[in-house]
């Protein structure tokens, strides 16, 4: 599998992709189903096998682990909980509801040890410049995530200073679920955030994401992995923002859908209706070719599951004035 970029009809780059397809154990609603395969095996695989950090694609299961050790407050808004597995854009209602978790739990903004970033939402980190404020942790799209961490370590009465560190409770815990819903030990690196972030085939990835599938269909299976996904699934805006590859892809949808980045190419896909999870990485780590790739990937697997859309804006190259020169298109999937 690959993405082509065309300019004047010509070849100009090519995107090799890797991708797993998984369908959660005890289902197998959904329309697509490989030769002879069972519910809970891998149901596709395009382009050869590979591995990944799992970077951002890993939030459900982030948050999962601070929910349990916050003991799953039940006064949480869905949009609040969509928020603790985001990317977000950094836009001012971001910022604002991030502040308002710490100011809920009582943690100091310096607290946040993700870091200070521009907002990923450009008309945003333009207004701020313009107006000569500064980019503050708020502002990183990890910092939803990082709150939540750290209202994890308070209630559990753990150490706020370290909860970056591989050894803190926290951390082993994540990894220890981590190992349950992917089938693997991940190995660990650090995240842009400076959190650890799990490294692992794209088959775990598409067997944890198979979970969140199933368990958002079916709340008895997890409740509070049902929770996330249902949160994230109503309030896509809260886990990404304006002109992001995540929102644009949710608006297609004609079912229900859960979708994350992840940096350097990495996305992951819960289709609940059909029981199935879905693992895709770019190997260059091109997020444009990333955003032509996965609604390719979903239309071979899951046909119907995204509507069409003739002007998706990744799939074309313009020019500095803005005029169309060129086009970005998926092939290799046939027959996968």
């Amino acid at each position: 599998m690959q993405v082509l970029q065309l300019r004047g009809g010509l070849v100009e780059t090519r995107h090799a992709i890797s991708a797993v397809v998984v369908g959660a154990s005890g289902t197998g609603t959904g329309s697509f189903r490989a030769s002879g395969a069972e519910p809970g095996s891998i149901r596709a695989r395009f382009g050869p096998p590979t591995s990944s950090t799992w970077r951002s694609a890993a939030k459900p299961l982030q948050l999962w682990c601070s929910l349990e050790a916050m003991g799953d407050p039940a006064d949480l808004r869905p949009e609040q909980v969509a928020l603790g597995a985001s990317s977000h854009s950094g836009q001012e209602g971001h910022v604002a509801a991030v502040q308002a978790l710490l100011d809920r739990w009582d943690l100091p903004l310096p607290a946040l040890r993700c870091g200070a970033e521009p907002p990923a939402h450009a008309p945003t980190a333009r207004a701020l410049l313009a107006a000569g404020q500064p980019w503050s942790p708020l502002h990183n799209d990890c910092s939803g995530k990082h709150a939540f961490l750290l209202a994890a370590c308070r209630a559990r009465g753990w150490s706020t200073d370290d909860y970056l560190s591989p050894d803190h409770p926290l951390q082993r815990r994540i990894l220890q679920v981590a190992a349950d819903w992917t089938g693997e030990r991940p190995a660990l690196a650090v995240d842009g955030c400076g959190l650890p972030t799990l490294w692992l085939s794209l088959d775990g990835m598409a067997r944890a994401w198979a979970r969140l599938a199933a368990a958002t269909a079916d709340p008895s299976r997890d409740p509070r992995l049902h929770r996330i996904g249902a949160a994230m699934a109503a309030h896509p805006w809260w886990t990404s923002g304006d002109d992001r590859i995540d929102l644009a892809l949710h608006r297609r949808a004609t079912e229900p859908w859960i979708g994350k980045i992840g940096a350097r190419g990495v996305f992951n896909v819960a289709l609940p209706a059909r029981g199935l999870g879905l693992a895709l990485k770019v190997h260059d780590g091109d997020e444009d070719a990333l955003a032509v790739a996965v609604p390719a990937l979903v239309d071979r697997v899951a046909p119907g599951a995204l509507a069409p859309d003739p002007d998706w804006p990744w799939a074309r190259i313009h020019n500095v004035v803005g005029r169309v020169v060129g086009t970005r298109v998926a092939v290799g999937l046939a027959g996968a």
